[in-house]
């Protein structure tokens, strides 16, 4: 975030971000415990690792810059948004503006993220999986695509009213007065378009950190993912 950024929007910010990881963790220790590997399933521990990945990625992409750097800014505004002539351009040629403007997408993208959280910690509390063996022993991110085709587009349908509102009533003016430059812009199209750009970025760091987790299970200091994902070779 620039020096542009008021200190209670940054206030308000941080503290969804604590109550987000928060509700995730939480919810991580309210799955139910069953008659193997100490009270656990293999069906526990594959839902048990999607809630670690969720948790971990959502912090990832609600950090300050998190989301823009690392996701939105390689895809560039142009692809966005999408250009009207010359219009995007013109307005881009400032270095000022396009930083403040990269600043209220990046805060309009953890509002989207935030939005998204809760909907990915239902899901994996009711999944259903029926061959959690294949899961554990499947590729580094075999997990997250499951649940991910699981869940369709659920993520984006449930983002894009909240980024439209976002955008149409964003603080930031000069979000405002690209909106405007481009003349008969479908707002709500803007909207899927980012929610898409969002979706995406969420199911990419959940399978980075899926990933992590089978890598080096202990670093989560969970006993159960470590009995699992630690001794694969065993199941």
């Amino acid at each position: 975030m620039t020096e542009l950024t008021t200190s209670a929007s940054k206030t308000a910010i941080m503290g969804r971000r604590r109550f987000m990881g928060g509700a995730l963790a939480s919810g991580a220790l309210l799955l139910p415990a069953c008659q193997s590997l100490g009270g656990w399933s293999l069906t526990d521990a594959i839902r048990q690792l999607l809630y670690v990945s969720s948790e971990r990625a959502f912090l990832r992409l609600t950090q300050p810059g998190g989301f823009w750097d690392e996701q939105v800014a390689q895809l560039g505004l142009d692809n966005v948004i999408g250009s009207r002539g010359g219009v995007l351009a013109n307005i881009l040629t400032s270095t000022l503006f396009k930083n403040r403007l990269e600043d209220a997408f990046a805060d309009i993208a953890i509002e989207g993220a935030e939005r998204a959280a809760p909907i990915v910690a239902d899901a994996v509390r009711v999944i259903g999986i029926s061959n959690a063996l294949a899961l554990v022993n499947g590729g580094p991110t075999a997990a997250t695509q499951f649940l991910r085709g699981s869940m369709g587009e659920t993520l984006i349908e449930a983002m894009v009213p909240e980024l439209g509102d976002a955008m149409r009533l964003a603080n930031e003016p000069l979000v405002g007065e690209l909106l405007a430059g481009l003349t008969g812009i479908d707002v709500g199209g803007v909207a899927r378009n980012f929610a898409g750009t969002i979706d995406e970025a969420i199911w990419t760091e959940m399978g980075f950190e899926e990933s992590e987790i089978r890598r080096n299970p202990r670093s989560t200091n969970d006993p159960v993912l470590i009995g699992v994902f630690g001794a694969q070779g065993a199941l």
